[in-house]
């Protein structure tokens, strides 16, 4: 039996027909742009849908107040003066906790009563937590991007105070920080100050999913517990 001969395989792509940003790719672009050049012209959609509100600052709040504690979502309001004392509190004592790399540090707690502080570096690889140190951790607490009233719902974007998804996942409770100025009533609204290309995790919630026998579990596929800081800055 003969051996086989091994290959060779470059590191990295090599620029050129094949490789990334090469001709040949450009070449299908150009298919594509010319393809669609060249189709019948859409039908125009209707966009019939609201897109901006009209309601109140405060009854966007209050509306948003209703929908998480309708999810079970614990909810506090803030300011500036008492929002590291509510984080500390929510933590208890000893806890060990993350934080993204660009969350004010005016917003946390010192690490008095056991607590630990644990600060995500600012890229991925310089020594960023793994999913088993995630998962040894307390709680984690993030800052927020947007947050939609109508439905609920809270944007993380992978922002600086908010950090990569994981962090946002892994850990059992989530405390998130929302600057009532950040707080809008439509999705339309919410999505405007979204980046486009963004990693979007949209949070509703603590975690949850039913069973075959619609049982209520939670902290499946996420933080079992979340605290919501309503923040007056």
């Amino acid at each position: 039996m003969s051996e086989a001969t091994p290959t060779t395989v470059p590191a990295t792509p090599t620029p050129g027909p094949g490789g990334p940003g090469g001709e040949a790719r450009a070449a299908i672009l150009d298919r594509i742009r010319q393809a669609l050049q060249d189709g019948p012209t859409p039908d125009p959609v209707e966009r019939t849908y609201r897109r901006t509100s009209e309601a109140a600052p405060g009854d966007v709040v209050e509306q948003l107040v209703d929908r998480l504690v309708d999810y079970k979502a614990g909810v506090h309001r803030e300011d500036l003066s008492t929002v590291a004392d509510r984080v500390a509190d929510l933590l208890g004592e000893g806890a060990r906790y993350v934080v993204p790399p660009g969350l004010d540090p005016a917003w946390l707690p010192g690490d008095g009563q056991g607590r630990v502080r644990v600060t995500e570096p600012t890229t991925a690889d310089a020594g960023a937590l793994g999913v088993r140190e995630l998962d040894g951790m307390d709680a984690v607490v993030t800052g927020s991007t947007v947050s939609c009233s109508e439905t609920g719902t809270i944007f993380l974007t992978g922002r600086p105070e908010e950090g990569r998804r994981a962090i946002s996942l892994v850990p059992d409770h989530h405390v998130c920080i929302v600057p009532l100025d950040t707080v809008v009533e439509l999705f339309p609204e919410a999505l405007a100050r979204v980046e486009p290309t963004a990693a979007i995790t949209m949070i509703s919630g603590p975690s949850a999913t039913s069973d075959i026998e619609l049982e209520r579990v939670e902290g499946v596929h996420g933080p079992r517990r979340l605290d919501v800081i309503l923040l007056d800055r």
